[in-house]
């Protein structure tokens, strides 16, 4: 690979979700490179590993970021701390020219769910990655809207508490909302829920993603549905590897009256009055 092919890259934020995109950086094959580690914690886990793995390091936060020598060869910046961290610290990048890509809630650029928009803006200079349970389940909910009328989608995600570090617990409110939000932008939903459950369970479970969406009249759902497809044909799977079912699609043409009262509220579209379907399912 020619210097030319190389991205250097700067990750902000050295909690768990910066030092797992660090390592899975350092250890592919593809053409990004980590050109530095950025914390506020000089006695930061992340920062110590990310020194012994050869990455250059500050504790100053974006201000150190911006004065370390190497600055000038960062091609993109990974923001991994939170969602009113976020709103700082694009402040402070957004007239030095460097592309960021949030990872936070702070939904500030627009949406990015690969699987669906990839290819819808390429030129953003701040890219919101939505979050972790909506890049699992938005690709559900735009699947099933190519088939039908979501009224209504709603997503509970459940992550271990392990996992959940100062930055996700302070993101709640912020994560419900905007995966809410990209749920109807980027799946097409007419309307949106998203719950989040911090499980204490020990030994610490894996995260569990439900999608239900109510569809309005009659929904054709194609095999590419159960996927997670694209209406260009990528899957989740193709995404995230590990990307799996725990229970496939279910389909009911005909919900319960309990089910069709509750639900009844949420049904805005002009089919609103037709036979519905609910259609929900569990990945991990």
């Amino acid at each position: 690979m020619s210097r030319h092919d190389i991205w250097p890259v700067a990750i902000i934020g050295s909690g768990n979700i910066g030092t797992d995109l660090m390592i899975k950086i350092l250890r592919s094959d593809g053409p990004l490179t980590v050109g530095a580690m950025v914390g506020i914690d000089p006695a930061s886990d992340g920062l110590a590993r990310a020194a012994r793995m050869g990455v250059p390091t500050t504790a100053d936060g974006v201000a150190g970021l911006l004065a370390m020598s190497n600055f000038g060869d960062i091609k993109l910046v990974f923001d991994a701390t939170s969602a009113g961290a976020h709103r700082a610290n694009w402040a402070k990048l957004r007239d030095t020219g460097v592309r960021v890509l949030d990872l936070t809630p702070a939904s500030i650029g627009p949406f990015c769910v690969p699987v669906v928009n990839l290819d819808e803006h390429l030129d953003a200079p701040n890219l919101n990655m939505v979050t972790c349970g909506g890049q699992a389940t938005v690709p559900i909910v735009a699947a099933v809207a190519q088939s039908g009328i979501v009224s209504y989608a709603e997503i509970v995600s459940s992550i271990s508490a392990k996992s959940a570090g100062p930055g996700t617990r302070a993101n709640i409110d912020e994560f419900t909302e905007t995966t809410s939000t990209a749920m109807q932008v980027v799946g097409g939903a007419q309307g949106g829920k998203a719950v989040m459950i911090i499980n204490p369970a020990d030994p610490p479970v894996m995260m569990r993603n439900t999608v239900y969406c109510l569809v309005d009249g009659d929904a054709d759902l194609p095999g590419g549905v159960h996927d997670g497809r694209s209406p260009g044909g990528a899957t989740a799977a193709d995404q995230v590897p590990k990307y799996s079912w725990i229970w496939r699609i279910a389909i009911d043409p005909s919900p319960t009256a309990e089910a069709t009262r509750l639900t009844e509220p949420l049904r805005t579209s002009p089919a609103a009055n037709t036979p519905g379907w609910l259609v929900s399912s569990i990945i991990g």
